[in-house]
């Protein structure tokens, strides 16, 4: 123990690899978001999706914008559907218009009969939930600090 009563922390080799293994995942998820990047204005592509969304009656429609706040993508967009049937529609929605502009899909999760589709558009990540997933996982929640981007639909 040391001085003061505050115990030393070392990290075990897991906690090692584990830290290694983010950064080259962080370093692969920046190159995988350049190379499906058409512009840089990855806000109108947010919003863009947001109203293909919209376009299919997906409710409480939300984009948070995370540059400066995470590695991981530019903004979230966040909507829940009723049915299996109707968050298929509004993420084939979506799917479609963003690809229609140029945009290519990084990965997918969740398509097919899932309660929560997830698309990777890179630096724009659509997340469609039904209503009970999406405040059980609670992603405004996690990302309180994230600004919203106002959009009119």
């Amino acid at each position: 123990m040391k001085q003061g009563g505050k115990h030393k922390v070392t990290k075990s080799p897991g906690q090692i690899a584990l830290s290694r293994e983010s950064a080259t995942q962080d370093s692969a998820r920046a190159a995988a978001r350049a190379a499906v990047r058409v512009d840089d204005d990855s806000r109108r592509t947010a919003v863009m999706a947001a109203r293909a969304a919209m376009e299919k009656k997906a409710e409480e429609v939300v984009v948070l914008d995370l540059r400066g706040v995470s590695g991981y993508t530019d903004f979230l967009v966040i909507g829940s559907g009723q049915s299996d049937r109707q968050i298929e529609s509004i993420s084939e929605s979506v799917e479609k218009e963003l690809k229609s502009q140029g945009h290519r899909v990084v990965g997918t999760e969740g398509q097919r009969g899932g309660r929560w589709v997830l698309l990777d558009f890179g630096d724009v990540v659509v997340h469609v939930f039904h209503q009970e997933e999406r405040g059980h996982y609670d992603l405004e929640g996690l990302w309180a600090d994230a600004p919203r981007v106002e959009f009119a639909s």
